[in-house]
Protein backbone atom coordinates (compact mmCIF):
# COMPACT_ATOMS: atom_id res chain seq x y z
CA UNK A 1 0.00 0.00 0.00
CA UNK A 2 2.39 2.33 0.91
CA UNK A 3 4.56 1.38 -2.54
CA UNK A 4 1.34 2.48 -4.30
CA UNK A 5 1.26 5.69 -2.57
CA UNK A 6 4.92 6.69 -2.81
CA UNK A 7 4.59 5.57 -6.93
CA UNK A 8 1.48 7.51 -6.75
CA UNK A 9 3.28 10.67 -5.20
CA UNK A 10 6.44 10.45 -7.44
CA UNK A 11 4.18 10.43 -10.61
CA UNK A 12 2.42 13.51 -9.37
CA UNK A 13 5.25 15.50 -8.65
CA UNK A 14 6.90 14.50 -11.85
CA UNK A 15 3.91 15.55 -13.82
CA UNK A 16 3.70 18.77 -12.19
CA UNK A 17 7.47 19.36 -12.85
CA UNK A 18 6.45 18.36 -16.75
CA UNK A 19 3.71 21.65 -16.20
CA UNK A 20 5.56 24.08 -15.02
CA UNK A 21 8.26 23.36 -17.68
CA UNK A 22 5.79 23.66 -20.52
CA UNK A 23 4.23 26.82 -18.79
CA UNK A 24 8.48 28.04 -18.94
CA UNK A 25 8.38 27.06 -22.37
CA UNK A 26 5.02 28.95 -23.07
CA UNK A 27 6.65 32.46 -21.66
CA UNK A 28 9.71 32.19 -23.57
CA UNK A 29 7.47 31.71 -26.33
CA UNK A 30 5.03 34.63 -26.10
CA UNK A 31 7.80 36.98 -24.50
CA UNK A 32 9.40 36.37 -28.35
CA UNK A 33 6.21 36.35 -30.33
CA UNK A 34 3.62 38.48 -28.29
CA UNK A 35 4.69 41.98 -29.98
CA UNK A 36 3.54 40.45 -33.31
CA UNK A 37 -0.17 39.85 -32.38
CA UNK A 38 -0.53 37.57 -35.05
CA UNK A 39 2.08 34.96 -36.41
CA UNK A 40 2.53 32.05 -38.64
CA UNK A 41 4.69 28.66 -38.42
CA UNK A 42 6.71 29.91 -40.57
CA UNK A 43 8.14 32.77 -38.73
CA UNK A 44 8.01 30.57 -35.20
CA UNK A 45 10.23 28.17 -37.41
CA UNK A 46 12.54 30.98 -38.08
CA UNK A 47 13.22 31.87 -34.61
CA UNK A 48 13.53 28.16 -33.60
CA UNK A 49 13.90 25.52 -36.11
CA UNK A 50 13.34 22.43 -33.74
CA UNK A 51 10.20 23.92 -32.40
CA UNK A 52 7.83 21.36 -31.53
CA UNK A 53 4.64 22.03 -33.30
CA UNK A 54 2.62 19.99 -30.71
CA UNK A 55 3.12 22.89 -28.81
CA UNK A 56 0.76 25.04 -30.36
CA UNK A 57 -2.21 22.68 -30.12
CA UNK A 58 -1.66 22.23 -26.12
CA UNK A 59 -1.46 26.37 -26.45
CA UNK A 60 -4.58 26.63 -28.11
CA UNK A 61 -6.64 23.81 -25.84
CA UNK A 62 -5.51 25.31 -22.54
CA UNK A 63 -6.79 28.72 -24.27
CA UNK A 64 -3.09 30.76 -24.27
CA UNK A 65 -3.60 30.91 -27.92
CA UNK A 66 -6.24 31.11 -30.93
CA UNK A 67 -6.07 29.33 -34.09
CA UNK A 68 -7.19 31.75 -36.65
CA UNK A 69 -6.84 29.57 -39.68
CA UNK A 70 -4.30 26.99 -40.95
CA UNK A 71 -0.60 27.86 -39.43
CA UNK A 72 -1.71 31.09 -38.44
CA UNK A 73 -2.12 32.17 -34.28
CA UNK A 74 -3.25 34.89 -31.94
CA UNK A 75 -2.49 35.59 -27.79
CA UNK A 76 -5.90 34.84 -26.67
CA UNK A 77 -4.95 38.68 -25.20
CA UNK A 78 -5.68 40.34 -28.23
CA UNK A 79 -9.42 38.94 -28.72
CA UNK A 80 -9.77 41.76 -26.23
CA UNK A 81 -8.35 44.46 -27.59
CA UNK A 82 -10.27 47.11 -30.28
CA UNK A 83 -9.41 46.52 -34.04
CA UNK A 84 -7.38 43.61 -33.90
CA UNK A 85 -10.03 41.33 -35.94
CA UNK A 86 -9.78 43.80 -38.38
CA UNK A 87 -5.90 43.63 -38.35
CA UNK A 88 -6.15 39.94 -38.66
CA UNK A 89 -8.03 40.49 -41.86
CA UNK A 90 -4.81 41.53 -43.53
CA UNK A 91 -2.56 39.63 -42.10
CA UNK A 92 -4.26 35.89 -42.77
CA UNK A 93 -4.56 35.87 -46.35
CA UNK A 94 -2.08 38.38 -47.93
CA UNK A 95 -2.11 40.40 -50.44
CA UNK A 96 -5.50 41.55 -49.08
CA UNK A 97 -7.70 44.35 -48.29
CA UNK A 98 -10.82 44.84 -45.96
CA UNK A 99 -13.58 46.79 -48.43
CA UNK A 100 -17.04 45.74 -49.18
CA UNK A 101 -19.96 45.82 -46.71
CA UNK A 102 -17.33 46.17 -44.12
CA UNK A 103 -16.03 49.14 -45.46
CA UNK A 104 -18.78 50.70 -46.21
CA UNK A 105 -20.06 50.01 -42.49
CA UNK A 106 -16.58 52.05 -40.96
CA UNK A 107 -17.51 54.84 -43.39
CA UNK A 108 -21.20 55.13 -42.14
CA UNK A 109 -22.61 54.39 -45.98
CA UNK A 110 -24.58 51.73 -44.95
CA UNK A 111 -27.14 51.72 -41.96
CA UNK A 112 -26.92 47.83 -41.31
CA UNK A 113 -23.58 46.52 -38.38
CA UNK A 114 -21.90 43.93 -40.47
CA UNK A 115 -20.98 40.61 -38.35
CA UNK A 116 -18.59 39.30 -41.27
CA UNK A 117 -15.02 40.84 -42.13
CA UNK A 118 -15.40 41.52 -45.91
CA UNK A 119 -11.95 41.56 -47.81
CA UNK A 120 -10.74 41.80 -51.43
CA UNK A 121 -8.02 39.61 -52.77
CA UNK A 122 -5.85 38.48 -55.79
CA UNK A 123 -6.08 34.86 -54.66
CA UNK A 124 -8.78 32.27 -54.48
CA UNK A 125 -12.18 33.34 -52.69
CA UNK A 126 -11.84 31.65 -49.39
CA UNK A 127 -13.19 32.29 -45.33
CA UNK A 128 -11.77 31.36 -42.10
CA UNK A 129 -14.08 31.35 -38.63
CA UNK A 130 -12.29 31.85 -35.40
CA UNK A 131 -12.92 32.88 -32.17
CA UNK A 132 -12.62 36.68 -33.55
CA UNK A 133 -15.08 35.94 -36.04
CA UNK A 134 -15.97 35.20 -39.84
CA UNK A 135 -13.46 36.07 -42.66
CA UNK A 136 -14.36 36.88 -46.18
CA UNK A 137 -12.24 37.21 -49.23
CA UNK A 138 -13.80 37.39 -52.35
CA UNK A 139 -11.10 37.50 -55.45
CA UNK A 140 -10.59 40.22 -57.83
CA UNK A 141 -7.84 40.47 -61.05
CA UNK A 142 -4.65 41.50 -59.23
CA UNK A 143 -4.63 44.96 -61.67
CA UNK A 144 -7.63 45.95 -59.45
CA UNK A 145 -5.85 45.54 -56.31
CA UNK A 146 -6.07 49.78 -55.63
CA UNK A 147 -7.90 52.11 -54.17
CA UNK A 148 -6.77 51.49 -50.67
CA UNK A 149 -5.10 53.33 -48.17
CA UNK A 150 -3.38 52.63 -44.22
CA UNK A 151 -5.43 53.04 -41.35
CA UNK A 152 -3.77 53.41 -38.26
CA UNK A 153 -4.57 51.78 -35.12
CA UNK A 154 -3.49 52.77 -31.50
CA UNK A 155 -0.25 51.30 -30.91
CA UNK A 156 1.06 52.07 -34.40
CA UNK A 157 0.19 49.28 -36.65
CA UNK A 158 -2.07 50.06 -39.45
CA UNK A 159 -4.72 48.00 -41.46
CA UNK A 160 -5.46 48.08 -45.34
CA UNK A 161 -8.60 49.73 -45.81
CA UNK A 162 -10.66 50.53 -48.77
CA UNK A 163 -11.58 53.99 -49.83
CA UNK A 164 -15.19 54.83 -49.78
CA UNK A 165 -15.11 54.84 -53.19
CA UNK A 166 -13.54 51.47 -54.12
CA UNK A 167 -15.54 49.86 -51.42
CA UNK A 168 -18.61 51.12 -53.26
CA UNK A 169 -17.01 49.72 -56.82
CA UNK A 170 -15.93 46.39 -55.32
CA UNK A 171 -19.60 45.54 -54.02
CA UNK A 172 -20.90 46.57 -57.22
CA UNK A 173 -18.36 44.75 -59.54
CA UNK A 174 -18.19 41.86 -57.18
CA UNK A 175 -22.08 41.69 -57.29
CA UNK A 176 -23.84 42.46 -60.79
CA UNK A 177 -26.91 42.01 -59.48
CA UNK A 178 -27.18 45.62 -58.34
CA UNK A 179 -28.58 46.30 -61.87
CA UNK A 180 -32.12 48.12 -60.91
CA UNK A 181 -33.75 51.08 -59.59
CA UNK A 182 -34.96 48.99 -56.77
CA UNK A 183 -31.97 47.11 -55.89
CA UNK A 184 -29.91 49.94 -55.87
CA UNK A 185 -32.59 51.65 -53.35
CA UNK A 186 -32.13 48.27 -51.46
CA UNK A 187 -28.41 48.77 -50.46
CA UNK A 188 -30.01 52.08 -48.67
CA UNK A 189 -27.08 54.09 -49.07
CA UNK A 190 -26.43 57.18 -46.61
CA UNK A 191 -27.76 60.22 -48.94
CA UNK A 192 -25.67 62.79 -46.37
CA UNK A 193 -22.70 60.97 -47.02
CA UNK A 194 -23.03 60.29 -51.00
CA UNK A 195 -23.43 64.34 -51.40
CA UNK A 196 -21.21 65.62 -48.49
CA UNK A 197 -18.16 63.38 -48.55
CA UNK A 198 -17.77 60.83 -51.37
CA UNK A 199 -15.34 61.93 -54.15
CA UNK A 200 -17.37 61.27 -57.55
CA UNK A 201 -14.06 62.26 -59.49
CA UNK A 202 -12.51 59.62 -57.77
CA UNK A 203 -15.14 57.17 -58.03
CA UNK A 204 -15.22 57.77 -62.10
CA UNK A 205 -11.74 57.50 -62.27
CA UNK A 206 -11.15 54.23 -60.26
CA UNK A 207 -14.09 52.92 -62.66
CA UNK A 208 -12.62 53.80 -66.28
CA UNK A 209 -9.77 51.58 -64.46
CA UNK A 210 -11.70 48.88 -64.22
CA UNK A 211 -12.63 48.61 -67.81
CA UNK A 212 -15.92 46.92 -67.25
CA UNK A 213 -18.85 48.01 -69.32
CA UNK A 214 -21.32 46.02 -67.00
CA UNK A 215 -19.82 48.22 -64.69
CA UNK A 216 -19.76 51.41 -65.86
CA UNK A 217 -23.85 51.41 -66.25
CA UNK A 218 -24.51 50.08 -62.80
CA UNK A 219 -21.77 52.70 -61.54
CA UNK A 220 -24.68 55.37 -64.00
CA UNK A 221 -27.40 53.37 -62.55
CA UNK A 222 -26.31 54.19 -59.01
CA UNK A 223 -25.41 58.40 -59.68
CA UNK A 224 -28.98 58.77 -61.46
CA UNK A 225 -30.73 56.60 -57.99
CA UNK A 226 -29.14 59.03 -55.88
CA UNK A 227 -29.19 62.03 -57.56
CA UNK A 228 -25.42 62.63 -57.72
Amino acid sequence: MMKSFVLFLKCTILCIIIEIELEMTFLEFKEKMFDLACFSTYQIYAWQPGFDRSNLTRWVKKGYLISLRQGYYAFAEYKNMPNFALYFANRIYRPSYISLHTALSFYGMIPEAVVQINSVTSLKTSSFQNDFGLYSYNTIKENLMFGYDLKPMLDNRTIYFATAEKALLDLLYLHPFYNSVEEMEGLRLDEDFLHEDLNKDLLLDYCSRFENKALELRVDLLLKTYDL
